[in-house]
């Protein structure tokens, strides 16, 4: 098998989808697959350059990865951390996507990772000029976050939401990273559905011990986005209203977080904010926190189907979780019985800090977090079935 992989982000990058593609890739390689990246030279998440361009990659050449696949990078277009910037950049990326999948090698299957809605009509295009199936993988729920989010107004919604669904309908298949929005693409009368959530590697992550029972501060860290999808005005103003006996942690970048710490500063909240970490620097912010925020605004209809990227690898190293979260998300974090979860209202949430680091036997946990993910995302097995998945439509295609 060959497989042609379409994303708006790979490594040297950290991205959710840079994280999921990266263990899938390692899994599809161990099969003895042949994989051909097509991803836009390293820039995120500053809208630059900033690392070398030997580990950034050029423009139209070909690197091998980690795993032995390989690499083709495209241009991008430099610009600010805006929605606006991004998109351009998006729509420059994707258009110069299609010539670059076009000299490659040709696949047996081409597959393209959304949320980036450019990158989903190359994905399309490129499929449709190499005549080979496709495989939309959904990691956000399109086009309804769309709507919640009022990405797009007037008609132009409209035509939007009509694009994703044609191509989700005229897709070979459409794979989800939850089991809500498969539900919600079924009853819209798709068949060609299948869920491979997210997960992590167990083994790689150290189940940390526990928090100690006395401390005169309780630890918050939130590490992730700093974006409209998250809300985190919420737990800045929670611990603005818990005061000095906590302190919350924010490790990452995103579109708001300017207006984040301002928001902060003028109401006095004891929150720090630090640059985005990775690798053994992550697990340090780990071993340091009391409580885990995972969160995710609950104004959306779409988010009760979204379950946030970071919670498995927090359920894996024990931490207590703060759940902002509702639907799927909320039903993982009560089966794991790793935390607490709590609307998205700061009176609330300050009520739960209050109590934590009053009696801080509540920030317990019992270890079921990582044998839920052990259970139910571990990336051996979530590798596997991508793998029989892909080869049904490949043999699929043969056939007819």
């Amino acid at each position: 098998m060959r497989v042609l992989l379409l994303t708006h982000s790979y490594a040297p990058e950290h991205s959710p989808p840079q994280r999921r593609w990266t263990q899938l890739v390692r899994s599809f390689r161990a099969e003895g697959w042949d994989v051909d990246v097509v991803t836009p030279v390293a820039h995120a998440p500053h809208g630059r350059r900033t690392l070398p361009k030997s580990e950034a990659g050029r423009a139209f050449r070909v690197d091998r990865g980690a795993s032995g696949e390989s690499i083709r990078r495209v241009p991008y277009l430099r610009h600010r951390t805006t929605r606006g910037g991004r998109l351009l950049s998006h729509l420059f990326s994707a258009a110069m996507t299609i010539p670059a999948s076009a000299v490659g090698p040709r696949p047996d299957v081409v597959i393209v990772t959304v949320p980036s809605l450019p990158i989903l009509g190359a994905g399309f295009v490129v499929a449709r000029l190499l005549r080979r199936p496709l495989v939309v993988d959904m990691r956000d729920a399109w086009p309804d976050i769309a709507r919640d989010a009022r990405l797009v107004q007037g008609s132009a919604k409209g035509i939007v939401d009509k694009v994703i669904v044609a191509i989700q309908e005229r897709a070979d298949l459409v794979v989800t990273v939850t089991h809500g929005f498969a539900r919600t693409l079924r009853d819209r009368g798709l068949k060609n559905v299948a869920t491979v959530t997210n997960g992590v590697d167990v083994e790689q992550l150290t189940a940390l011990d526990p928090v100690p029972l006395h401390k005169d501060r309780l630890d918050v860290l939130y590490l992730g986005n700093h974006g409209e999808s998250q809300h985190l005005e919420v737990p800045i103003r929670a611990a603005a209203l818990v005061g000095d006996r906590m302190r919350l942690t924010m490790v990452g970048h995103g579109v708001r977080r300017k207006d984040l710490m301002a928001l902060a500063a003028a109401i006095d909240a004891p929150v720090c904010f630090d640059e985005p970490a990775y690798g053994a620097e992550v697990m340090e912010y780990y071993r340091r926190t009391d409580s885990c925020i995972v969160a995710l605004r609950d104004d959306w209809k779409s988010f009760e189907t979204t379950i946030p990227s970071k919670t498995y690898e927090v359920l894996s190293i024990g931490r207590h979780v703060t759940g902002i979260v509702r639907g799927e998300a909320q039903q993982i974090l009560q089966d794991a019985d790793a935390g607490h979860v709590v609307a998205a209202d700061p009176a609330a949430l300050a009520a739960l800090w209050a109590s934590l680091a009053e009696e801080r036997s509540l920030l317990q946990v019992n270890g079921n977090g990582r044998l839920w993910v052990q259970r139910n995302a571990d990336v051996a097995a979530l590798g596997q079935a991508y793998i029989e998945l892909l080869g049904e439509v490949a043999r699929g295609t043969q056939a007819s």
